[in-house]
């Protein structure tokens, strides 16, 4: 049974950093391309970005608003995968899922609705100005 367990969110003021974590179990963690998507209150779910199956090296891409301000990485030998957000914005509020592409559809990109197939419970990040 896949199983994806976000934790770290919180609320921070902005210019902070924060990190979320997610546990994941159920399937062979480290041949799988893992995301991060967001829902904003009001608006449609966006994929924050993902990175690629793989060790010691590995493929990210980000969504435009956050690159160069938010990190995803992986720790195989944990099972875990970390969105490492600096600079926070007030529109960075948002509930953030952890998600995984658990049937392998694609290695490298999984930063779409359409090819991750298992999500967390979603972690609320609150910035305040």
């Amino acid at each position: 049974q896949v199983q994806l367990v976000e934790s770290g969110g919180g609320s921070v003021q902005a210019g902070e950093s924060l990190m979320l974590s997610c546990a994941a179990s159920g399937f062979p963690f480290s041949r799988r391309c893992m995301a991060w998507f967001r829902q904003a209150p009001g608006k449609d779910l966006e994929a924050v970005g993902s990175i690629s199956a793989g060790g010691i090296t590995t493929t990210t891409r980000y969504l435009d608003s956050v690159k160069g301000r938010f990190t995803i990485s992986r720790n195989n030998a944990r099972n875990m995968v970390f969105l490492h957000m600096n600079t926070l914005k007030t529109e960075d509020t948002a509930v953030y899922y952890c998600a995984a592409d658990d049937r392998g559809f694609n290695d490298k990109y999984c930063d779409s609705v359409g090819l991750v197939s298992s999500w967390g419970q979603g972690t609320q990040v609150t910035v305040s100005s």
